[in-house]
């Protein structure tokens, strides 16, 4: 039977992705089978959960999933010993207002799965208050359940020392005391961590987190927190439509922001995902019955994009017959111009008007339901979809037909409407689920 556990914090930055690695390597070097999942919509951490685990991570969001589309995602953990839950932000951040299942915060997932969270507390400037912040979290919503906590970032002995005395005051649990360690420090860029298949080295690095957490905290008492549980099946799994049978994917440094799901979902729906690589000059196979750019980093390579004859021709050619879709950046590519950081303009695909810049960034961040006006491969006019959106581009142009009314967590219009020409279509946001 398996256990599971969930890895909060306080807040963002404290730790929770370097210690969920670090334990799932950890107990994967003791032969232990460990299944990571992600509670939120970061497109990131999954691809380095699988490097910890050699197991593929997905993510798993009560804002835009349902409770049984949840439950089926995670009970890829039922041949596990122990699935680890990494959560977002803070244990209680989400919306404002009530998704499908929740608003999106990593407490909705703790108490839909009876797992207890372990906390990573980070106790920089301060002490004792430490053990107060973590008694406000253990006590501020029932059906949460603490495990306990592993201090981050600890400056002494004597520091260490003074959070366990006022944590043992608590009657908190304190499973592990991490000093600061610089070499295992995860390189970040705009939108996050730097992704996974970009860190030659990334490996080495959770090998040296796994062995230094190994020696500072305690993994049996970990292990031993979490909940045993036993997967039930799913009534409704995860129903995505896949965008046509055979999929060109684009794939590579620049197209990497896919959720794991949906690519699981379009394979078991019967789709072949066949992927090719915009940086390598390669264009949509052209067999293929629909072509889909994700998201990704565009900006980083626009010079190299616009300069890619082939790709660009390849892709105007494809969408003379059939659909093209764009996510976030996929979206930009097929516009007519990207501007970068240093306020250089890049032509794109042309597929589309939109116009983008980073020359003056501003940051989109998210949860979006969109009610299609017309349709994208895979939806027709009036499916709605929820997403998420995150990216700092500003918009210079978007006179195309508008293709959905967006909206916010809030209810909100947002001005990101997406837009259709043609066979071309792109969105800004990501979609995670379709609302049924």
């Amino acid at each position: 039977m398996t256990a599971g556990l969930v890895i909060s914090a306080p807040a963002s930055g404290v730790g929770k992705t370097t210690l969920t690695l670090a334990l799932a390597r950890a107990y994967r070097n003791r032969g232990l089978k460990v299944q990571c999942l992600k509670s939120g919509p970061d497109y990131i951490d999954p691809a380095f959960h699988a490097v910890a685990t050699g197991r593929a991570s997905v993510n798993v969001d009560s804002w835009a999933m349902a409770s049984d589309a949840i439950a089926h995602l995670a009970s890829r953990g039922a041949d596990a010993d122990l699935v680890l839950a990494e959560g977002s932000m803070g244990l209680f951040d989400g919306v404002a207002a009530r998704g499908v299942s929740g608003t999106g915060a990593t407490a909705d997932l703790a108490e839909m799965m009876g797992w207890p969270v372990l906390l990573v507390i980070d106790p920089s400037g301060q002490a004792q208050t430490a053990a107060a912040v973590a008694a406000g979290l253990r006590d501020f919503r029932a059906g949460v359940r603490l495990a306990g906590v592993v201090l981050n970032r600890v400056a002494s002995p004597r520091h260490e020392a003074l959070v366990r005395d006022a944590m043992a005051g608590a009657g908190i649990a304190v499973l592990g005391a991490l000093p600061r360690h610089a070499e295992i420090a995860l390189p970040k860029r705009h939108l996050g961590l730097v992704q996974a298949e970009e860190q030659a080295q990334i490996d080495g690095l959770i090998n040296e987190a796994a062995r230094f957490v190994a020696e500072h905290v305690d993994l049996d008492a970990v292990r031993q927190s979490a909940r045993a549980w036993s997967p039930q099946s799913a009534v409704r799994a995860l129903d995505i439509r896949p965008p046509g049978q055979r999929i060109a994917l684009a794939r590579d440094a620049a197209f990497s922001f896919v959720y794991p799901h949906m690519l699981e979902a379009w394979r078991a729906a019967g789709a072949e995902i066949m992927t090719f690589s915009p940086l390598a000059d390669e264009g949509p196979i052209a067999d293929a019955d629909v072509c889909w750019l994700p998201g990704g980093y565009p900006e980083l390579h626009a010079g190299r994009l616009a300069a890619n004859r082939r790709f660009l021709g390849g892709l105007r050619t494809f969408a003379e017959a059939k659909p093209v879709h764009g996510e976030c950046g996929g979206y930009m590519v097929l516009g007519t111009a990207l501007t970068d950081a240093d306020g250089v303009r890049h032509a794109m695909a042309g597929l589309l008007g939109l116009e983008t810049s980073y020359a003056k960034r501003r940051m989109h961040l998210g949860y979006r339901l969109a009610e299609l006006a017309a349709a994208m491969p895979g939806h027709g006019p009036g499916a709605r979809l929820r997403g998420h959106e995150f990216h700092y581009s500003t918009i210079i142009a978007q006179p195309d037909t508008p293709l959905a009314v967006v909206r916010d967590a809030t209810g909100a219009i947002v001005a990101e409407t997406g837009s259709r020409r043609g066979n071309a279509t792109g969105t800004f946001f990501h979609l995670i689920a379709e609302d049924r």
